[in-house]
């Protein structure tokens, strides 16, 4: 049998994250993922400034930025009057070494931070491994995996489940993973289209707000992404169809023809396990809470949920902490999780969506103030990077 200190199902940017931490810590942790190579998935581009400070010390960050786009501005639009507001994360250039996002799709971090797991001595990689089950004893845990059409065990002092919303490690403890699900569809579509050619005064970030149909228009460095919501009734096919997508252009750039790279749906959630940590086992990530897209905050949240887990394991396997350094990861991350992240990201959807008349006569006022004031224009950019909820973590024993 195979042993290991940890053991990391997923490696996603989030349990790759965790694991780069950990084996830094000289902890020995197996990584393993159910496919037979590093996730593809296009749909997270943002790292946020908070974020990058956490790579920065796996000494990921550097790398990342050299192929990504820096985004020290973004805008918040109302679609119908054309007015927007521009936030300039610069201003926080005496607060942190990154005063930006980062527009890099996640796939890139995933590349470089298993290829480098893969040469690291503390740590075993595997890929076309996929997690079944587990069974705690007293000084760890014994997971079955199947490999090449076989199982196997692997014994763990603890494991870490980072394998997304389908979560086999989530099910196997068996939390409840309580919230609700939008009813529209959300479509992706990537063009090489110079859309910034046709509406010159774009930033690399844009969130464009419409009670009809609000966007999201990302670069990342080859193409731009177009996020928007839609009718839940409506098939796939009808979806991501030429017509829909020539519709879809046709609102944002006009009569002009515009080929696409990527088009996909998906249906997006807001919902957080009751339990992260039962027993040896504790779940990170979109394991164990899912939230909307709109401000980046699900990929970094997870890294972030990760980052605090590997100094906790730490904490137990090097200094002699007992249950209750997990159980202040529990308390930490379940409150940024319910107080912050689901609500940021809640009050972002609301704030994109449906309103009319004083409703967003409001909305619109509420962001000139915040836009106005210094003060409260500094907290905003400190809540959208994702400080604010690390000095809310911190601040919890």
């Amino acid at each position: 049998m195979n042993s290991c200190e940890v053991l990391v199902v997923g490696a996603g940017p989030v349990g790759t994250t965790c694991a780069s931490r950990l084996a830094s810590m000289g902890i020995r942790v197996t990584i393993i993922e159910a496919e037979t190579d590093y996730t593809h998935d296009l749909r997270a581009t943002t790292i946020h400034a908070s974020t990058l400070e956490m790579l920065d010390e796996i000494d990921a960050a550097d790398p990342l930025i050299a192929i990504g786009l820096k985004a020290p501005v973004y805008q918040m639009r109302d679609r119908r009057s054309g007015e927007f507001f521009a936030f300039d994360l610069t201003e926080l250039d005496n607060f942190t070494k990154f005063p930006f996002r980062l527009q890099c799709e996640q796939f890139n971090m995933a590349r470089l931070l298993t290829s480098r797991l893969a040469a690291h001595p503390n740590v075993d990689l595997r890929f076309g491994c996929r997690f079944v089950s587990m069974q705690e004893n007293g000084e760890g845990t014994v997971a079955t995996i199947e490999e090449n059409g076989e199982r196997r065990e692997i014994a763990a002092r603890f494991i870490i489940g980072a394998d997304g919303a389908r979560s086999a490690v989530r099910r196997q403890i068996g939390t409840q993973f309580d919230g609700f699900t939008y009813e529209e569809k959300f479509v992706s579509m990537s063009t090489d289209f110079p859309i910034h050619e046709v509406i010159t005064d774009l930033a690399y970030v844009n969130y464009i707000s419409d009670p009809e149909e609000w966007l999201v228009l990302l670069k990342v460095p080859s193409v731009w992404r177009v996020l928007v919501p839609a009718d839940g009734a409506l098939s796939d096919e009808e979806l991501i169809s030429d017509a829909n997508k020539d519709a879809l252009f046709g609102r944002i750039v006009g009569d002009r023809h515009v080929e696409t790279t990527h088009r996909t749906i998906y249906k997006v959630h807001q919902r957080v396990a009751q339990q992260f940590v039962h027993g040896r086992a504790i779940i990170v990530g979109d394991a164990a809470h899912l939230n909307n897209p709109l401000g980046g905050f699900g990929m970094n949240s997870g890294i972030h949920d990760g980052w605090n887990l590997a100094d906790k394991l730490w904490q137990v396997l090097r200094k002699g902490a007992g249950k209750e350094a997990l159980d202040l990861f529990e308390r930490q991350r379940q409150a940024v999780t319910r107080s912050f992240i689901q609500a940021q990201t809640i009050e972002n959807m609301q704030n994109m969506g449906m309103a009319e008349g004083e409703v967003l006569r409001a909305k619109q006022e509420k962001m000139r103030r915040i836009h106005a004031d210094p003060v409260a224009r500094r907290e905003h950019l400190l809540r959208q990077s994702m400080f604010a909820s690390l000095q809310e973590e911190r601040a919890i024993v």
